[in-house]
């Protein structure tokens, strides 16, 4: 087992990458080519350039004068601070996620179902697809756009004039979007080393760009810019200002000012031009998206992305205070393209609007390819996704680009900028919610695997980041952002049912482990009191195949209690290579599974099955969850029948049985153990103050032919709340009865078993006023809360056998020396004759019509062992041809008529 016990961390860099080898090779070639293809990208170029990239593409040159003339300079440094706190903390969640191991391609997709496992993980990688989907078409409409501004025909006119030669409409737009977006593709098609280059060519005329605004914010005078509206005539124009550095125009620019955007004719508020503004703060994920081509992703994205995301808020906020100083609030509101206006040199700052924005373009592209791979390579979506695994030589995942570039063209028929940046937002700001869950998540487990080389976290950040995603999320939209959670719990759904097991491991286990130990520390046995009393069973069972319908009818007893199932291998382990129990445990936590019932699985080894039995009584549960009540099948000499085949749980489905329980015992075959060691195993049990059940005919009981048939009246429940094997002593309100009274009542009231009926039986004497015991006994169940018809059943008869002379173990007059042991025998069952017995089970066999199961008194066994055999006897007398019936002892107190 040492082997098994490697992390994956540890055998990805012991094996050079080819870690998980089970889930390898379900991956198939498509794996193999990933694996094979060395990373490339270093931090510079994998992290920093794409992050900025797409940090300042289309706010950077198109819309941050629109923030900062809509919303002020004071709430665009508080936009500012919002969008970057938020993305600040999602940042610190990314970092720790990726310093914790190695990392593979899918970016934020592998983070999040590595840590929450494949629903979580799942979901949101759809999500996060869609978001850099809708990102991509984002950035090819603002290139469009900017396209259009410079080059396009003015509106009132039909002839072209100079440069603007291309004509403006819907379908033109989208011809243009078109055009640019195969261009993404090709370049996207040749691979990450291309496009790595490619975004560093941009990223040097981006940055010859950003200084030329800077320059020109000082060396422009100022001057006037005239204004075209799409709604308006070519000869009709407004005008903006460059005042150039002005107190007037700071104090004017201060406050907020929204009005009407002119390309939708919506009008502004805080929240949409944050949607809009916070587009520019959606790219902290685009180095995290090329993890699987970066040469050291754990330790490139934690120090590219943090130098990414303070670069940009420093550059947001000089210049959101350039703008506010120098530009009109006309201009900055009505003129998205103004950069260009007041630049000293215009045509670098369009080369440079191209330039960034063909690149985020990119840059989303690129990434949803990798986060759709990524997905296909895992099998959560099985065929659907089947068709994006497929790679090229180098590994490139070119079908995934395809598919990715087909959603994109789709979704560029939405045709304006402003209508699918809020859809945008609220993607992104789900998935960075769901990043800092996947850290508090891995936090709050207190995994000792958990052990991020960065440090700079804790589970306050991640709550502050998880808090202010959420808030921004419905403030900026909330109608998409409840669509959006509303898809992404039908995702989890999906995947949680349809989606197959995988060996990642789920966080969901580690936090129910950290919960479940916290709260069993805190439940303390000592204030353990009677009014909330439940079942706890121990349910031995020797072989399932025999035992499918008792371990289904114990589900139904134990009344939201501890049930745990049992098994003895009678073997030593000292004479073993290794614990022969470790390889069944799949096989019973598979019938578990297949059984529908919750039950925990304990296996022991032992040289008998009463010691085995012992130790299950001595170690099973922790604290306040021990085992209370055990559960024996009856034994006899009936051959056992393999049940698990006629379980409705596999008669359903075509799946093969759990494989690894032996075959049934041979009815010739030897029995595992003695009829002195059964009935030792039941003595046992109470000397430990365990409750105890023998389950006769279990396996005869068809639960739901009984419950559901349309028979009047309804299935019943018996209830011999006496010990017919001492009638001389029988009591209706001592602790045995009144144990198995509550079993009754539990049992009564499971779903399955709620339309039964309980019928209680009151043996009478003549002479004895039954009435008067009838009154008793109806108010100590009106007392108890428990409704049950009670039947008077005349018993004269059978107790005048019990009076005779004492007979031998077979009926006949006891010789001699049996009669002497029989005057001596303890005065609990050895007293009675089999004559007795068999006459006290025809009186319980006699009362119709037969029930669903009957609930008869268990005597205690005698502290004789030697007389083990012969109260084994007569309890088989008892039960014989009683169909399913139970046995049952209580030691403890259960029931309560307190509040």
């Amino acid at each position: 087992m040492a082997s098994s016990e490697r992390s994956a961390l540890l055998t990805y860099r012991l094996c050079g990458g080819s870690g998980e080898e089970e889930r390898g090779r379900e991956r198939g070639r498509a794996a193999t080519a990933s694996v094979a293809t060395p990373r490339k990208l270093p931090t510079f170029l994998g992290v920093v350039v794409p992050t900025l990239l797409s940090m300042f593409s289309v706010v950077l040159f198109l819309r941050l004068g629109f923030v900062v003339g809509h919303a002020g300079l004071y709430q665009a440094l508080a936009m500012f601070a919002v969008a970057y706190f938020i993305i600040g903390m999602t940042v610190l969640s990314v970092c720790a996620i990726a310093t914790n191991g190695a990392l593979d391609a899918g970016g934020a997709y592998y983070m999040i179902s590595r840590a929450l496992g494949p629903e979580f993980g799942g979901s949101i990688g759809i999500m996060f697809f869609l978001a850099n989907v809708c990102g991509s078409a984002l950035y090819v409409l603002g290139l469009v756009e900017a396209v259009v501004d410079s080059f396009g025909i003015p509106p009132g006119q039909e002839v072209a004039s100079g440069v603007r030669v291309l004509p403006q409409s819907y379908w033109y737009e989208l011809l243009y979007g078109t055009i640019l977006l195969a261009l993404c593709l090709v370049v996207c098609l040749v691979g990450a080393s291309i496009y790595a280059k490619a975004t560093f060519l941009i990223f040097l005329i981006v940055a010859a760009v950003l200084g030329t605004i800077l320059v020109s914010f000082f060396a422009t005078r100022p001057l006037g810019v005239p204004i075209r509206m799409p709604h308006l005539n070519s000869s009709e124009t407004e005008n903006g200002s460059f005042t150039g550095f002005s107190l007037a125009t700071l104090r004017e620019n201060l406050g907020g000012g929204y009005g009407v955007d002119y390309t939708t004719g919506q009008m502004m508020s805080f929240s949409t031009v944050f949607a809009v503004m916070f587009n520019g703060c959606t790219g902290i994920m685009a180095g995290s998206n090329m993890s699987g081509d970066l040469k050291r992703p754990s330790y490139s994205i934690p120090r590219g992305t943090i130098s990414a995301v303070l670069f940009t808020y420093l550059v947001y906020n000089l210049l959101a205070f350039l703008m506010c100083a120098t530009c009109s609030r006309t201009l900055l509101q009505k003129d998205y393209g103004f950069l260009r206006d007041i630049s000293i040199f215009p045509p670098l700052v369009t080369v440079g609007i191209y330039a960034a924005t063909l690149s985020a373009a990119m840059s989303n592209l690129i990434g949803a390819s990798r986060i759709l791979y990524a997905l296909a390579r895992d099998d959560l979506f099985g065929r659907a996704l089947a068709l994006a695994k497929k790679t090229s030589a180098s590994g490139n995942p070119i079908m995934a680009v395809i598919l990715s570039w087909l959603v994109v063209q789709l979704v560029l028929f939405s045709g304006k900028l402003n209508t699918i940046a809020g859809v945008v937002t609220t993607f992104f700001l789900l998935v960075y919610a769901t990043v800092n869950l996947a850290c508090l998540a891995l936090e709050w487990a207190s995994a000792p695997n958990f052990r991020p080389t960065f440090r700079y976290f804790t589970w306050h950040t991640c709550l502050l980041g998880i808090a202010g995603c959420c808030v921004m999320m419905f403030l900026i939209s909330p109608v998409s952002a409840s669509v959006s959670l509303g898809f992404l719990l039908i995702l989890l759904l999906a995947l949680h049912y349809l989606s197959p097991s995988s060996t990642w491991g789920y966080i969901s286990q580690a936090l129910i482990f950290h919960q479940v130990r916290k709260y069993l520390l805190m439940l303390d046995v000592r204030k353990d009191h009677v009014k909330f009393w439940r079942p706890q069973m121990l349910l031995m069972v020797q072989n399932p195949r025999g035992s499918a319908r008792l371990i289904d009818f114990v589900n139904d007893l134990k009344k939201s209690g501890l049930y745990v199932l049992g098994h003895v291998e009678l073997q030593d382990l000292d004479a073993l290579p290794s614990d022969p129990l470790q390889p069944q445990q799949d096989s019973w936590l598979s019938l578990v599974d297949k059984l529908n019932v919750k039950a925990f699985i304990s296996l022991t080894l032992a040289p008998s099955v009463r010691h085995g039995v012992r130790q299950l009584l001595f170690t099973t549960g922790l604290g306040g969850m021990r085992p209370n009540t055990l559960v024996l099948g009856f034994y006899d000499d009936a051959a056992p029948q393999d049940s698990l085949a006629q379980h409705p749980a596999f008669t359903s489905t075509r799946e093969e049985l759990p494989l690894g329980f032996p075959p049934l015992r041979a009815a010739a075959a030897p029995k595992l153990l003695s009829p002195r060691e059964y009935v030792g195993i039941v003595a046992d049990a109470l000397k430990m103050l365990r409750n105890v059940l023998l389950a006769r005919h279990l396996e005869s009981l068809d639960k739901l032919w009984e419950l559901r048939r349309a028979a009047s009246p309804p299935p019943s429940i018996h209830v011999w709340p006496v010990n017919l094997l001492r009638p001389d002593s029988a009591r209706y309100a001592d602790t045995c009865s009144l144990f198995l009274l509550q079993m009754a009542c539990v049992l009564n009231m499971a779903r399955a078993w709620r339309r039964a009926r309980l019928r209680l039986f009151l043996c009478v004497e003549a002479g004895a006023m039954p009435h008067a015991q009838e009154d008793k006994l109806r108010q100590l169940l009106k007392d108890l809360r428990i409704q049950a018809q009670i039947q008077l059943v005349p018993w004269d008869g059978v107790v005048r056998l019990h009076w005779q002379a004492p007979r031998g173990p077979r009926g006949d007059p006891a010789a001699p020396g049996e009669e002497e042991a029989a005057v001596n025998f303890p005065p609990n069952t050895t007293q009675v004759s089999d004559e007795y017995v068999c006459a006290a089970n025809k009186m319980v066999l006699e009362q119709g019509p037969a029930p669903a199961v009957r609930f008869l008194y268990l005597p205690r066994p005698p502290a004789d062992t030697g007389l083990y055999p012969l109260y084994l006897r007569q309890l088989e007398l008892l039960t014989r041809d009683l169909g399913p019936t139970v046995l049952v002892h209580g030691v403890s107190a259960v029931t309560s008529t307190q509040l």
